[in-house]
């Protein structure tokens, strides 16, 4: 396994950056994958190794430690930031494969702003903190096109954007967590879009209008969107198969608003769509994809 000097100072030019990846999940493990290509070297930590990752040359870090001390970068692909918390501390935690050098931490989860700062200023100096949520699904990161939001010092999201870049592209919003408030945003407009979706779908197929023929049509208007594309088939067939799944958008709207309160932004659609995927989770639908809003108004139609 690669392992790091215990030299400190600061970090090399990007070309020379040593990056792991934490967490392979639906979005991590493509985008391992486009940095393995892109860079020839990886290290890689998850609760199982991926075969795959690591028969195609990236190195397994079985421990948070193992991977601290292998990278000068890591991106953090874990659903939240809890589960960073619970394994930074101890013998095989994050903090003692780090050992007084310079590491830079992107945090590619959804997460709240507030949130992102507060481990910012919690970890020790030489820990540098950008935050880099993402949009553009499973899809995205499998074609390495994501819309990737940074937030942070604009030393670190300059490198950051360098280390990122094969995975889609990278934009510096402003201070740290200003790239969690554009994914809370963002997210806002994918809930209400998806929203609108699966009711236009359903009240369509209701009225004796083809869902295909629907949006066939009007894609090409003002209702056609990246998520329309993305989501159309989906729709049409009232297929909500897992992808991007539902129950997530309850915790992506609380962070939204959780921005809107630290703003006073008094938004009248949040509370609505809020109150809309609790619904859809407490109905049973939520590790369903997000289509499943064209499911849920069948349902509650009929309620």
């Amino acid at each position: 396994m690669t392992t790091l000097d215990d030299e400190s100072g600061p970090l090399p030019a990007s070309s020379d950056v040593r990056v792991g990846v934490w967490g392979l999940g639906a979005m991590g493990e493509p985008m391992a994958r486009h940095l393995l290509d892109a860079r020839g070297s990886l290290t890689v930590h998850a609760r199982r190794e991926r075969r795959a990752l690591t028969d195609a040359g990236a190195h397994w870090a079985p421990t948070a430690r193992d991977l601290a001390a292998a990278c000068d970068a890591i991106l953090v692909m874990l659903p939240d930031l809890p589960q960073l918390d619970e394994h930074l501390e101890g013998p095989d935690g994050l903090l003692a494969g780090v050992e007084g050098r310079e590491l830079l931490l992107m945090i590619g989860s959804t997460s709240s702003p507030v949130g992102v700062r507060d481990l910012a200023e919690r970890l020790p100096d030489g820990i540098r903190v950008v935050d880099c949520p993402v949009s553009g699904g499973q899809d995205g990161a499998t074609a390495g096109t994501l819309s990737i939001m940074l937030g942070g010092d604009t030393a670190d999201t300059d490198l950051a954007a360098s280390l990122l870049e094969p995975c889609g592209t990278p934009v510096r919003l402003g201070p740290l967590g200003a790239g969690e408030v554009a994914k809370a945003c963002n997210q806002m407009v994918v809930a209400a879009t998806i929203v609108a979706l699966g009711e236009a779908t359903e009240l369509a197929a209701r009225s004796g209008v083809d869902p295909a023929a629907l949006w066939d049509l009007l894609g090409g208007g003002y209702a056609g969107s990246n998520l329309l594309a993305s989501r159309r088939d989906k729709l049409v067939r009232g297929d909500d198969s897992p992808s991007g799944i539902a129950k997530y958008m309850v915790k992506d709207l609380g962070f939204a608003a959780d921005v809107a309160a630290a703003t006073d932004t008094r938004p009248a659609l949040l509370p609505a769509l809020r109150a809309t995927f609790d619904e859809i989770v407490e109905r049973g639908l939520g590790e369903r994809d997000i289509a499943v809003t064209r499911r849920f108004t069948a349902e509650r139609s009929d309620d």
